[in-house]
Order: C-alpha cells, then sequence, then structure tokens
C-alpha cells in the first residue's frame, strides 16, 4: 500500500475526468463487491478502490495527491496518507450512494454491512431524523494516522463539532475524539541540531521532565513529533501529539553581532 498510485488502482490516466474515475470505481466496486467475488484478497482490493476514488473524486484532495505526486513519485502515497486520518479521505465523499444504489439494483449488502466488515470497530455510521432536520453519514474512531503538522493544536471543524452535538443528543452515543495536538519550542544549539542525541525538556502543559531523542540534523523551524503527548482526548478517544518546534540557538559571537548591528541600525534612525 505504500507504493499504492491510485490513478493505477483504478485503471486511469492522470487526465481521467470526474465521470472517469466515478465510472471506474463502479465498475471496480461491483466486480470486487464481497458478495460477487469470495477472493480473499478482494476485501484488500476494495479498500484500495474505496481510498483511491475517496481521493481522486475530490478535486481539492486530488490537487494536492496530484503535486505530491509529481514530487516524490512511487512514495507519493505514502507521503500524502500520512497527513490524512480515515476521516479526513472519507470526508464528503459519495461511496455511500454507490453502495446503496448497487444494493438496490442487484441485491447486494449495502454500504453500512461492507464497510463494517472491511473496517471493524473503527468504522461507526450514524443516522437520524427529527421533524425538519435529518443526517446520515459515517466517522472513523480508530487510531488516526499522522495530521498535518500545520493543523496541529487546531480545533475539530465545525461540522465534526455538529456532528458529534446531534448524534449525541439525539442518539445518546458519544463518539470517541481525539485530544487537541500541543506546541511547544524546543532551541538547541548548532552542535545539538547537527548531532542529535538525548535531550531533557521541561514540558510546561503537564509539568514535567522528558528526555526526548533529538534526530541528528535538524533545521530550524522542523518539528519533533512525540505521539501521544498532546492533550487528553474525550469519551475514551486517543490523546493528541505534542509537537517540538525546533529553534536553533547561534553561537555567542553571531548573537552578539546581531544585537551590535540592530543597536547600530536603530541609532542610525535617531540621527537627523
Amino acid at each position: 500500500m505504500t507504493n499504492m498510485d491510485y490513478y493505477k488502482t483504478l485503471g486511469l490516466s492522470e487526465d481521467a475526468s470526474e465521470k472517469e474515475i466515478k465510472e471506474a470505481y463502479r465498475r471496480l466496486a461491483f466486480q470486487y463487491h464481497p458478495d460477487r467475488n469470495q477472493d480473499p484478497e478482494s476485501s484488500a482490493r476494495m479498500k484500495a478502490f474505496n481510498e483511491a476514488y475517496a481521493v481522486l473524486s475530490n478535486p481539492t484532495k486530488r490537487r494536492e495527491y496530484d503535486a505530491v505526486r509529481r514530487q516524490f513519485g512511487p512514495t507519493a502515497h505514502g507521503r500524502f496518507r500520512s497527513t490524512y486520518t480515515e476521516n479526513d479521505i472519507f470526508r464528503g465523499s459519495d461511496i455511500n450512494r454507490i453502495f446503496e444504489e448497487m444494493a438496490s439494483a442487484f441485491g447486494l449488502r449495502g454500504f453500512e454491512e461492507i464497510f463494517k466488515e472491511a473496517y471493524g470497530e473503527g468504522y461507526r455510521s450514524f443516522e437520524f431524523k427529527r421533524p425538519g432536520f435529518a443526517a446520515r453519514g459515517f466517522v472513523f474512531t480508530g487510531i488516526p494516522r499522522n495530521r498535518r503538522t500545520v493543523q496541529a493544536g487546531k480545533p475539530p471543524l465545525f461540522y465534526e463539532k455538529l456532528s458529534r452535538y446531534f448524534l449525541r443528543k439525539f442518539t445518546g452515543v458519544e463518539l470517541p475524539e481525539r485530544g487537541p495536538d500541543v506546541i511547544e519550542t524546543i532551541e538547541l544549539t548548532v552542535q545539538e541540531a547537527r548531532d542529535g542525541g538525548p535531550y531533557p525538556f521541561f514540558y510546561r502543559k503537564k509539568s514535567k521532565k522528558i528526555v526526548i531523542n533529538v534526530p541528528p540534523r535538524l533545521r530550524e523551524g522542523q518539528r519533533i513529533r512525540l505521539a501521544g503527548m498532546g492533550e487528553e482526548g474525550r469519551g475514551g478517544g486517543n490523546p493528541g501529539d505534542l509537537y517540538l518546534r525546533v529553534k536553533i540557538r547561534k553561537p555567542l559571537r553571531e548573537r552578539l553581532k546581531s544585537y551590535f548591528t540592530s543597536l547600530k541600525n536603530q541609532i542610525d534612525l535617531l540621527k537627523p
């Protein structure tokens, strides 16, 4: 799966249209539907088709994937996938409607049963109806993959909060919610950033001292991820991650030079 290519998975060219993408997925989903194909590998292949279609059928995700694919070639899938949780991948997808259409037309099992079978306990669906309002959807509640570091510390999206609220309000079901990520800064000397190794760090948010393993050859602005060290989750959800943003402390001579240069510039500005 690491070297999976979404276009090749669906048998498409890079310039495939939205219609071609949907038609290819419908054909493969029907061919490898568990009710029609007893091959032990069919479940894994269906999951690959699902993921490829969910990304390529979404213009924004497709553009992001194309950019990563152009830059990294065969390793693009692993790099792209490391930035998305299962929820991110399938958010807004119409896969459920496609499966329900096949179920209605051919008497096959529908989306609910197939996804429970394929994704196990990490998958849950919900549906509720009230006068003037109805909603139906699905979420993945298993251990998430790494999120984009640029999103670290941001609260869940509004619609995720809204769906959780209605699910809890009308069904009494509270889905596990991952805890927020935390961002801290770690200041290293040039040598520490170059060589790496054990480094004591005081985690202010939890008032505790931890020893982290600093990888070698770090650059200014890079981040070290400590999985599960963020804020606690809700409803049995996993804790978030702790991201340590690297700041490299310049040698004393460079800092003094920078200070006096800045001071000189300020004095020059004050001259008439």
